[in-house]
């Protein structure tokens, strides 16, 4: 054989002994790959156990047309009862006890007891003292929960800016809300005496009045007197509650309306108030149902009077039960306060749910 034939004899051998290596090396490559992704699949199935066969059912389900339902378990309705009782005995039951009392001539005064229908709120809705206490409990609740609600802002709008002491005064301003209502009653019935009041002293001294005013003895005075006593108590209530409603409200919000060129006024009343809406509501619901019941400022500093001027529900109602001993009659105007709390909570509950919507849209 000539060189030129070996030559390309051994080149050839040498091209086939390449090729033979990559081509092992190749299959190399894929058997480990194959090999690996068995692996993954296998260390993933041990890490994720199927779920019907190693997750048991949070409750026992039953199956009915082919869908799984949960199983009724007594045990933690039966956990329920003793709560649902308290509740009832202290709540339901007084409730249902005096509407079928309102039903019925029961006093203590006679003995008859005797079913009467609806003659109970015929006779209340013909009686004079009734309209009376009832336009003095309206008049004080709208203008309790308005000064309350207002004056209760304006605390809450301060209390959310940055200033040294801040925590102090917030722990302050709860101390008047704090205080007992009787022990309110007392002071501003020392504070506003008809003879040797403070505030009488303080008005002839910088010359507001030239004569004591009897406050309380006095049908004009008597009213508006309590009004700002119960005002004093209980609006730091209403800031508590406002200051809450306004902590929720970005602080981002009122600095972006600032950049935009919005001053204070309308930053509070572009952007914060529309937000403030919900909880302003809330908080103004929750005071107008409390002032509807008043009773223990009207009862400690006048008792209803002088000449009726405030008498209020919940003061005739207990006249008429405690002192007069007519259950019937009684009853059937505590069901009237009820009543009317209701319908209060259904007006407030039906402007919350537009101010959600609007939200919402």
């Amino acid at each position: 054989m000539s060189p030129k034939g070996s030559q390309r004899i051994a080149a050839k051998e040498r091209k086939e002994k390449r090729g033979g290596r990559a081509s092992s090396r190749a299959a190399k490559m894929i058997f480990t790959a194959k090999r690996n992704l068995t692996l993954d699949k296998r260390m993933r199935s041990a890490s994720k156990p199927d779920r019907e066969d190693a997750i048991p059912p949070r409750y026992p389900t039953r199956r009915r047309s082919g869908i799984k339902l949960p199983r009724w378990r007594p045990g933690p309705w039966l956990l329920l009862v003793p709560a649902l009782g308290a509740i009832g005995a202290v709540s339901v039951y007084p409730v249902l006890l005096g509407l079928w009392l309102s039903f019925r001539n029961t006093t203590l005064a006679s003995p008859d007891d005797a079913f009467i229908g609806v003659s109970n709120y015929l006779q209340l809705f013909s009686d004079g003292q009734f309209w009376n206490a009832w336009s003095h409990t309206v008049e004080f609740t709208g203008a309790s929960t308005l000064l309350e609600t207002v004056i209760g802002l304006g605390m809450a709008l301060l209390l959310t800016e940055r200033f040294l002491g801040r925590g102090i005064v917030r722990a302050a301003m709860l101390i008047p809300w704090a205080i007992p209502t009787v022990v309110t009653s007392k002071m501003f019935g020392w504070l506003f005496d008809g003879q040797h009041g403070l505030v009488n002293y303080l008005a002839r001294s910088i010359g507001l009045i030239h004569t004591n005013i009897n406050w309380y003895g006095s049908p004009e005075f008597a009213l508006p007197t309590i009004v700002m006593a119960d005002v004093w108590k209980t609006t730091p209530f209403m800031a508590l509650l406002l200051l809450a409603g306004l902590q929720t409200i970005p602080r981002s919000l009122t600095e972006a309306a600032s950049i935009d060129g919005a001053n204070p006024w309308q930053q509070f009343w572009l952007v914060r108030f529309p937000l403030l809406t919900p909880s302003l509501l809330i908080a103004a619901m929750f005071r107008a149902l409390d002032a509807f019941r008043i009773f223990d400022l009207v009862y400690v500093l006048t008792g209803g009077g002088p000449a009726d001027s405030t008498e209020v529900l919940s003061t005739l109602t207990y006249k008429n039960l405690f002192s007069a001993l007519q259950f019937g009659y009684g009853s059937a105007l505590s069901t009237v306060m009820f009543l009317t709390e209701i319908v209060i909570a259904i007006g407030f509950g039906i402007f919350l749910l537009k101010r959600f919507r609007e939200v919402k849209v």
